[in-house]
């Protein structure tokens, strides 16, 4: 099952890519314990973890929403055709994204919002593909809502030193500017509400304007936190950040906030990254969280 609904919204998982991503768990999350990796075998493997090369394994996928007749995409992946020399498991991807778009029954053209949570080089991608020489918009009829504090710190022009250092390279170029230069950017602060169900708020640590989505439809809630997790293991630890993080203190206190408001309103937490059932309820254990249960995705059970 692809497709879940949340009060008046339906939800949609399309896959672009999950796999190994090239990382131990001591280098992706290095504020982790290996105890909480091993005890973690019978849950972790095979959906978070490899264990015969001990690889992370994440996934890349785009949350299709419909809200009150829009159709609203959140994160848009790696993308393809794209250059990126310093970081080398992203670069020149050939993958079926739009094609898993279209089995999901959107079009390009059929899309009114795409909301990226940060402008990391994962979460990007798709709002552009290549025409000829060009990068053009990918969704020509959407709104791209983008954090404005993440539009200026990667902003190449603005000159910031960032914790990926290259990493990042050509991403704000390929994947951020062309859709700004067609008008089709709205950068917004603080919070931003889309519709009655939606609602878009500041979450800073991963990067200075990352964000995180709340859905609020009758009795059900859910939160899309990006990349405040990669990984299940953050929320028995959530102090543990990954090594992408702009401002450790920041990120931790982030998380804490929004697991605890999860927990405390039996909201979905809905990362960007999650491989498995894609998406987690929390419940508070302690000073840390737990895993409640998961939710009712189909696991991906190739790579690719």
């Amino acid at each position: 099952m692809e497709q879940i609904t949340l009060g008046s919204v339906s939800l949609t998982r399309v896959r672009e890519y999950f796999g190994p991503v090239g990382m131990t768990p001591g280098t992706f999350l290095p504020e982790s314990s290996k105890d909480v990796w091993e005890a973690g075998d019978a849950w972790l493997v095979p959906h978070f973890l490899d264990p015969d090369t001990n690889i992370v394994k994440c996934a890349i996928q785009t949350w299709l929403l419909r809200s009150e007749g829009r159709t609203i995409l959140v994160d848009t992946g790696v993308g393809n055709h794209k250059e990126r020399p310093y970081a080398p498991v992203w670069s020149h991807l050939e993958t079926d994204f739009l094609a898993n778009l279209a089995r999901a029954g959107v079009q390009p053209e059929d899309v009114d919002i795409v909301i990226n949570t940060h402008l990391h080089i994962d979460h990007v991608g798709w709002n552009t593909r290549l025409d000829g020489r060009q990068w053009v918009p990918t969704f020509p009829n959407a709104t791209y809502l983008m954090p404005k504090d993440d539009f200026d710190f990667w902003n190449p022009e603005n000159g910031h030193q960032a914790l990926l250092g290259r990493g990042n390279q050509n991403v704000f170029e390929d994947s951020v500017a062309p859709v700004h230069q067609a008008g089709l950017t709205h950068l917004w602060e603080s919070s931003h509400r889309i519709d009655a169900n939606l609602r878009l708020d500041a979450a800073p640590g991963h990067t200075p304007g990352s964000s995180v989505l709340t859905l609020t439809s009758g009795t059900d809630r859910a939160v899309f936190v990006g990349d405040m997790l990669h990984s299940p293991v953050q929320i028995l630890e959530p102090d543990a950040n990954s090594c992408f993080c702009e401002n450790p203190a920041e990120s931790r206190a982030t998380r804490r906030k929004v697991l605890g408001w999860a927990a405390d309103n039996n909201a979905l937490v809905i990362p960007a990254h999650l491989g498995g059932h894609g998406a987690t309820e929390v419940v508070r254990d302690g000073s840390a969280f737990a895993i409640k249960g998961w939710a009712p995705f189909t696991p991906y059970t190739e790579q690719r």
